[in-house]
């Protein structure tokens, strides 16, 4: 399946899954990455420095995040226990995952699902950047209820 077609998938299985929850957006818009980068450190306490794109961060009632991330030679997202569903898409680069304990490499059409509870950490390997695509549902915040 193509990278395209991955992420088409992703965002429509999960679009589908909360449609019942609220009505469809109106308005909707386009995001260019050159527009949105942020240079930021590893997360999770990684190491190194990486590029965040964090497409439609600002779109209200959004419940799902999108975002490509270039992790620059050396950098790592830090070791830690997720608290959901997670996808992880490798456009380019290598890299080096550990995922429950145990480590294997990954680069360009790999597809990482790390779940709810899974312990995972991901380390750029090699001259080029490792470039992925995150997906996940964000949480339910408290303060998003409304009176009624």
């Amino acid at each position: 399946m193509s990278p395209f077609r991955f992420i088409a998938f992703a965002l429509t299985s999960a679009a589908l899954s909360t449609a019942h929850a609220a009505e469809p957006r109106r308005d909707s818009y386009v995001e260019n990455a050159r527009d949105i980068a942020v240079q930021q450190p590893g997360p999770h306490e990684g190491k190194g420095t990486t590029t965040a794109y964090p497409f439609f961060e600002q779109a209200e009632g959004f419940d799902i995040v999108f975002r490509q991330r270039a992790l620059h030679p050396g950098a790592t997202i830090g070791e830690h226990r997720n608290d959901k569903d997670e996808i992880y898409y490798v456009l380019s680069g290598r890299g080096e995952l550990m995922l429950d304990g145990k480590r294997r490499d990954v680069g360009p059409g790999d597809a990482i699902l790390t779940r709810d509870g899974s312990t995972h950490a991901l380390a750029q390997r090699g001259e080029e950047d490792l470039v992925i695509v995150v997906v996940y549902r964000k949480r339910a915040r408290a303060d998003a209820v409304k009176d009624p």
